[in-house]
């Protein structure tokens, strides 16, 4: 069988019989979408793919001038997206089947298979170290500003690469659910269910609980500030800090709702009825990876709505501005000794919470706005 992550509908019979299909293989569940799906996916790979570089881009600057692990951590979320881009909407998608009509070497055939697995694990799982940044950040800040930084955050990103170059060695055996025309094997059946563990489960539950505690953190420091504010005492100003979240829950959530279709469909198909059986299931198949592959070019729009300094630092790129003077000014604050004792961490800590929260400050590790 030959099978990539996200397959292309059924070809036509006149195709299939120029294939040299057999005839069961001819009485597979109808295309209903026709061409919409080629039209929809080389435009969403035209405007993905640019966004998706000014993304990079804006990061990239963000990231060398204010030292924030935060913005490395983004910018490996977009370099992602790019690579579930190329391999699966471009190379899957548009030259395997569309152009070549899968007519192709079975061997290259189950190797992009592994390229496209690989970068949707990628993609999805350098946001799970992001979630962690973000909760350790507001709940433990004084921890993290201990461990968050550049050069781990790098580390940390190469050992989540590996794994998923790694994750999608196993779906070399993927089989192809619109042209198996036999029902899913047990091997079938260990792949899906660990396909969708990996990018969809696993991941989803880890931002449920993550973001729960962030959030039931945020309320905790509202009750707390309306009380100082009851007792004319300075506080600080928990606007900035819902906006720190802001990002990260629009992250989540865009993905959780984008891919649930994709796998709840995934799963009917192993269980109930096949794609390759029922057009109804080929239809929601169909659908659910449109939908799957719209959450590779959204995060440029989140992050534009949700951040200040993205909107600046896109801004300047598109205008082909350098970096502002200021931050070369702020510089010389830069040389405050890194090793203070903790008592001192502690005496200073509510102007140091607010500082690490400003926008572009070089200090701060905990806030993209």
């Amino acid at each position: 069988a030959q099978r990539v992550m996200i397959d292309w509908p059924n070809v036509t019979a006149s195709s299939n019989q120029e294939l040299g299909l057999k005839p069961e293989e001819l009485q597979k569940s109808k295309c209903v979408l026709g061409f919409i799906p080629v039209i929809y996916y080389s435009i969403l790979l035209c405007i993905g793919v640019p966004v998706n570089i000014l993304t990079a881009v804006a990061l990239c600057r963000l990231a060398s001038r204010t030292k924030k692990a935060l913005y490395y951590y983004l910018l490996a979320v977009t370099a992602s997206d790019i690579l579930s881009q190329l391999f699966i909407i471009f190379v899957g998608f548009l030259l395997e089947t569309a152009v070549f009509h899968r007519d192709v070497p079975t061997l290259l055939l189950h190797s992009v298979s592994v390229a496209e697995f690989a970068a949707n694990h990628a993609s999805i799982w350098s946001t799970v170290p992001l979630t962690v940044d973000r909760y350790v950040a507001l709940c433990h800040p004084l921890l993290h500003r201990q461990i968050s930084y550049p050069a781990r955050a790098r580390k940390i990103i190469a050992v989540v690469l590996a794994v998923s170059i790694a994750s999608g060695v196993p779906f070399f055996w993927w089989s192809d659910m619109w042209r198996d025309s036999h029902s899913p094997t047990a091997l079938d059946g260990v792949l899906i269910w660990t396909h969708v563990t990996i990018i969809y489960f696993l991941p989803c539950s880890i931002f449920l609980v993550l973001n729960s505690l962030i959030i039931h953190t945020l309320r905790v420091r509202q009750r707390e500030q309306r009380c100082q504010e009851e007792q004319g005492t300075k506080s600080v100003p928990l606007q900035r800090l819902g906006k720190t979240t802001a990002m990260l829950l629009a992250i989540t959530s865009v993905f959780s709702v984008l891919w649930a279709p994709r796998t709840i469909v995934v799963i009917y198909h192993l269980y109930v009825s096949t794609v390759h059986q029922d057009w109804r299931i080929h239809l929601a198949y169909d659908l659910s990876n449109m939908l799957a592959m719209l959450n590779t070019a959204v995060n440029f729009f989140l992050y534009c709505f949700v951040s200040k300094p993205f909107r600046s630092a896109v801004r300047d790129v598109i205008l082909l501005r350098g970096s502002p003077l200021y931050s070369r000014r702020t510089l010389p604050q830069q040389q405050v000794p890194t090793n203070a004792s903790i008592s001192s961490l502690y005496s200073g800590n509510s102007k140091r919470f607010q500082r690490d929260f400003t926008p572009l400050s070089p200090h701060g590790a905990r806030k993209p706005s």
